[in-house]
């Protein structure tokens, strides 16, 4: 148990009186102590509807001998938001009756987030490159005004070699290679 116990005083001032305080707050599992400081005493334990859904007693009913102390535990399960409710307390088979203000607040495993006044504003996206400060990050020595060069002389390469694969002619095929040599040439003085 990690919390200090919810103590309740049994037949202090007189037969099945109870004495206890009006609230109490956790955040784990605890211990109702029962100290009995006069006669025996049957005592009953309940938790609201609220509480119930974080909150269960290991046991409802209780005998508590004259001049004994009983412990009674109770089980949370920590929630994400703190939840209230009543811890209903009763002696001498309905003598008595008191109620207890529970609080059972979440558990300290995540620390909490904050926000500050960036979150509310819209991100602004990077722009994305264009073509010619792409190929110029691929080849830093090639000047990005040449970059729209190097891409013509491309495609007139891809051009010379799609018409000599399709017309299967010598000369066609000879003045493709006079392309692709002249292009490869051109390249090769662009970036050096």
């Amino acid at each position: 148990m990690s919390n200090a116990p919810l103590t309740v005083t049994l037949n202090d001032e007189r037969p099945h009186d109870l004495s206890v305080a009006p609230s109490f707050s956790t955040r784990d599992t605890f211990a109702v102590e029962l100290e009995n400081r006069g006669q025996a005493v049957h005592v009953h334990l309940h938790v609201d509807d609220e509480l119930s859904r974080v909150m269960t007693l290991s046991e409802g009913n209780h005998f508590v001998d004259g001049g004994q102390t009983k412990l009674v535990n109770v089980f949370v399960s920590p929630p994400p938001e703190p939840v209230t409710g009543k811890l209903k307390i009763v002696s001498g088979h309905g003598s008595e009756t008191v109620y207890v203000d529970v609080t059972v607040n979440p558990s300290n495993g995540k620390p909490p987030v904050e926000v500050d006044e960036t979150l509310s504003k819209p991100r602004t996206p990077e722009p994305e490159p264009s073509i010619t400060e792409s190929l110029a990050d691929v080849f830093p020595r090639v000047d990005v005004q040449t970059v729209p060069l190097v891409l013509l002389a491309l495609a007139a390469l891809a051009l010379a070699v799609g018409v000599a694969s399709v017309f299967k002619s010598f000369v066609i095929t000879l003045g493709a290679g006079v392309v692709v040599g002249g292009v490869l040439v051109a390249l090769v003085l662009t970036v050096w």
